[in-house]
């Protein structure tokens, strides 16, 4: 269940109004944007979606090969999931806490990704995995590059809702200079192209409330594995 959780961090409450302004897109670089609000209307419909998935692949805390458990609570549905475990990273078309396919992707979800991508300037886009990540606050993401997917000219769409969070959106090498960009819940990140392999995280979520999901973020990244 995505239940709404209490402000039991000791940080202080991040007022929902604090990147309050009008919705607009956000170019990030050569094949990346951010849609502001693109996700809104869809919400009702999603956060019910949601909860079936999550009925049938609960969100777990995974351990990172290198032995660390993992801050943000994730789960997937799709064709393929992501698992993260001490042999490494990979992409399995079975839940291995189940042994099980994971949950079909909502109609919603693919109907979202689709038409994000296609106002991205990414007309043909059928993502085979949603990545589903819970942030509670003082959960973060480190900086990473999505590589694990075979077909690296297929863009990343990424859909935030829930707390606002800052977003790290940098180049394709470690050391270039990053950006921090504010996400409120509906805004869409989407990057591709010359921007595929850019490094990104997201800085350690701050306390919040938001009216249907509480104290927490919630991140669906729709990705094409194959």
């Amino acid at each position: 269940m995505i239940s709404k959780t209490g402000n039991s961090s000791g940080l202080s409450p991040l007022p929902m109004d604090l990147f309050a302004e009008e919705k607009r897109d956000i170019p990030l670089g050569d094949g990346a944007i951010v849609l502001g609000g693109f996700a809104c209307p869809y919400e009702t419909k999603i956060l019910s979606a949601l909860e079936n998935v999550i009925a049938l692949a609960p969100l777990r805390h995974m351990t990172t090969p290198a032995g660390y458990r993992m801050s943000v609570a994730m789960t997937s549905c799709g064709q393929f999931g992501w698992v993260a475990e001490r042999t490494g990273y990979r992409y399995d078309a079975h839940d291995p806490e189940s042994g099980k396919p994971w949950p079909s992707m909502p109609e919603v979800f693919m109907a979202l990704a689709q038409s994000a991508a296609k106002k991205a300037g990414y007309n043909v886009f059928r993502p085979t995995a949603c990545l589903i990540n819970r942030y509670e606050p003082s959960a973060k993401l480190s900086l990473h590059q999505d590589k694990d997917e075979l077909d690296l000219t297929v863009p990343i769409v990424s859909v935030s809702l829930g707390l606002p969070a800052i977003f790290l959106f940098g180049g394709v090498k470690r050391s270039d200079s990053i950006r921090k960009i504010p996400l409120v819940n509906g805004d869409i990140v989407v990057w591709g192209g010359a921007s595929r392999l850019a490094y990104h995280g997201i800085l350690p979520l701050r306390p919040g409330s938001h009216p249907l999901l509480g104290n927490q973020r919630i991140n669906l990244t729709f990705r094409k594995t194959n």
